[in-house]
């Protein structure tokens, strides 16, 4: 049976604000969703702070932060980067770039993310790490939670899965986790973790593949 590696098999599209990042016929399996990003920012950015940026955050040109969206002292955000309508960035937070966060987000304390997609309502609120990465409308990482997207040879990410290979083209590929997923505290997802709909991976365990 053919692995369930669909854009469908992990997001339910009606629960984001950036449909359009989802389809295409470059999409072929979940993760060319990564490849699309980089453009997507690019195309879609209107620069402009509509949210309340609290003293001593610092956020850079080419950055939007929508209506009702609080960043908080101390969080730092780089462009090109889509922040969306309430969310909290709070203190310390460290946007890289490359990242698309949306509505109803929190992205929390020394919580760094770069290129990603973070979904409506996801939560990834304490000392993460989230690269390469595309998370899901309700997707929570407990605290601590690194992704790894980057192999230890440096090569291109291959997945095995149901026991056939897949080629991802990518060099590095972190984290997919599906919508109203949980990932326990200082958990590690290895380069490459496909995490499906409605999951729970325990706290302090090593996922892969």
């Amino acid at each position: 049976m053919e692995p369930k590696l669909k854009v469908e098999d992990f997001f339910d599209l009606t629960k984001t604000s950036h449909r359009t990042l989802f389809e295409g016929p470059e999409i072929v399996y979940v993760w060319d969703v990564l490849k699309k990003i980089k453009d997507y920012v690019k195309a879609n950015l209107k620069p402009g702070i509509h949210g309340k940026v609290m003293e001593t955050a610092i956020v850079e040109k080419d950055v939007t932060i929508g209506e009702g969206t609080v960043v908080e002292p101390g969080a730092y955000i780089k462009g090109p980067s889509i922040i969306g309508k309430n969310c909290e960035i709070r203190q310390g937070a460290y946007i890289r770039g490359d990242v698309v966060v949306d509505d109803g987000a929190v992205i929390g304390h020394t919580t760094e993310l770069k290129m990603c997609y973070i979904g409506q309502k996801a939560e990834v609120p304490h000392f993460s790490y989230v690269g390469d990465s595309i998370f899901g409308f309700k997707g929570h990482l407990g605290a601590g939670v690194k992704i790894s997207n980057l192999k230890l040879t440096r090569d291109q990410v291959v997945l095995t899965i149901g026991g056939k290979k897949f080629e991802t083209g990518l060099r590095k590929l972190g984290c997919i986790l599906g919508d109203e997923s949980e990932i326990g505290c200082n958990a590690v997802c290895n380069p490459g973790t496909v995490i499906g709909k409605l999951c729970i991976v325990y706290t302090n365990t090593a996922v892969f593949g």
